[in-house]
């Protein structure tokens, strides 16, 4: 049994939608918790640099 490790509910899904219209694609950035707390970020696609420290946790909305 896999374990679902990102979700979204129906009201974000629409609001990812109207992001991703007015901006492009997206990338969803899960912070560490250190000086950016532990809140997900919202970035247009390669605007933040990955590394190999980032994990890929899920897609959600075609982000």
């Amino acid at each position: 049994m896999s374990i679902k490790r990102v979700s979204v509910s129906v009201a974000a899904k629409d609001i990812i939608e109207q992001l991703k219209d007015k901006h492009g694609e997206l990338i969803f950035h899960q912070s560490g918790g250190c000086c950016d707390g532990s809140s997900p970020m919202c970035f247009p696609k390669g605007e933040l640099i990955l590394d190999n420290s980032d994990i890929l946790l899920g897609n959600i909305a075609g982000c």
